[in-house]
């Protein structure tokens, strides 16, 4: 493989192209000008909100793509590429169940704007991580934007204290997916970040096999089986692990950026 069978990166964020710290590698910078270079298009798929991923990589903004909140919106150079949306009526009713599940904090997202009713201090240091265009209001229900995504989340796990109750009403008309051993996600059925990466193959004419992603939790899934040359990181969850075709180190060793540096010194 060289870096002419390539046209378009893809890789997660946390626990993936991130250090332990949640730190950006600056040996990423000149990578991507490598990338650049060679016009392989680069694109940072997370379940965080697109302005957080706009200020990590703020000296790139013009010239990689974000698909954010996990694949239900896809920006480039200010503009939006894709997004899947979800009704308020449905909204709402997401909304309301969650309030039901003691220790659970959610998280509104609209195209706009994150949207909050907590002021749990440990809860907002959290939300900030990922959120860095977030309002407080008083009632979640009185909130008015283009929703894309309830994001929820909980200190004693998502898998065992959210997802079986909230993929028992919603399983069956939204995408529900553990994000992060705290974070869940609601979607419209039709979102993931593999579907964003097929809307984007089919608009700017690259392929599946063209396609490299690397990932390391379940909201990962379907942008590895988007991409022929998909990797999970050896942090990965076991059960992510078995819908990648290659493996890559562990985010504490810089796994994304070794293997797109072997991909680039294959030219040389």
């Amino acid at each position: 493989m060289t870096s002419h069978s390539i046209k378009f990166i893809a890789t997660d964020m946390d626990g993936t192209l991130l250090d332990q710290d949640g730190q950006l590698d600056a040996a990423f910078f000149d990578v991507f000008a490598q990338l650049d270079a060679k016009g392989i298009m680069f694109a940072a798929a997370s379940g965080r909100q697109y302005y957080s991923l706009l200020e990590t990589f703020l000296p790139l903004q013009d010239k990689m793509f974000f698909i954010a909140e996990n694949g239900t919106l896809v920006m480039h150079q200010g503009q939006e590429l894709y997004s899947c949306t979800i009704d308020t009526p449905s909204i709402h009713n997401i909304i309301k169940q969650v309030r039901q599940i003691e220790g659970a904090f959610t998280v509104l997202c609209g195209k706009q704007s994150a949207y909050i009713e907590t002021q749990d201090p440990k809860a907002l240091q959290e939300i900030k991580k990922y959120y860095h265009r977030c309002q407080y209001v008083e009632d979640l229900l009185s909130v008015e934007d283009d929703f894309i995504k309830v994001a929820i989340c909980h200190f004693d796990g998502t898998q065992e204290k959210v997802y079986p109750s909230v993929n028992k009403h919603f399983g069956h008309s939204h995408k529900v997916v553990v994000s992060a051993k705290i974070w869940l996600d609601i979607m419209n059925i039709s979102a993931s970040k593999g579907d964003a990466i097929k809307h984007l193959q089919n608009t700017l004419n690259f392929s599946y096999e063209e396609t490299m992603s690397f990932g390391d939790y379940f909201n990962d899934i379907e942008m590895l089986q988007a991409s022929y040359h998909s990797y999970a990181v050896d942090n990965a969850h076991q059960e992510v692990k078995q819908f990648a075709r290659f493996s890559a180190p562990s985010h504490r060793d810089s796994g994304v950026l070794t293997v797109i540096g072997e991909l680039l010194a294959q030219d040389n």
